[in-house]
């Protein structure tokens, strides 16, 4: 009895795009990679299935509107900052290392 054969991703990827492409038959490519000609029409069913996912950011819509950190926390942390500003230059014209 025959092994059967496993093929990876990209080998399958390298022979659908061939397929798609329409420079060679499916029996011509079939020769070429040693594979079925029906497999290869199912690789390029599949891989034309998937194409829009493939190109899809992945992101929801919803996932693309919110934001990981919200306006009022970044107000607080401008606010923080601009005290902190303050303090230190505060501090540098006491210490007399400030040019103002």
């Amino acid at each position: 009895m025959a092994q059967r054969r496993n093929f990876g991703k990209g080998f399958k990827a390298k022979v659908a795009i061939e397929a798609i492409k329409g420079e060679k038959t499916i029996n011509e490519i079939a020769s070429i990679y040693e594979v079925h000609p029906s497999q290869i029409t199912k690789w390029k069913k599949l891989a034309l299935e998937r194409l829009a996912d493939a190109m899809a950011d992945g992101r929801t819509k919803e996932s693309r509107n919110s934001r990981s950190i919200s306006e009022e926390e970044l107000h607080q942390k401008i606010g923080r900052q601009a005290v902190e500003i303050d303090f230190l230059k505060k501090t540098l014209r006491r210490l007399g290392l400030s040019d103002e």
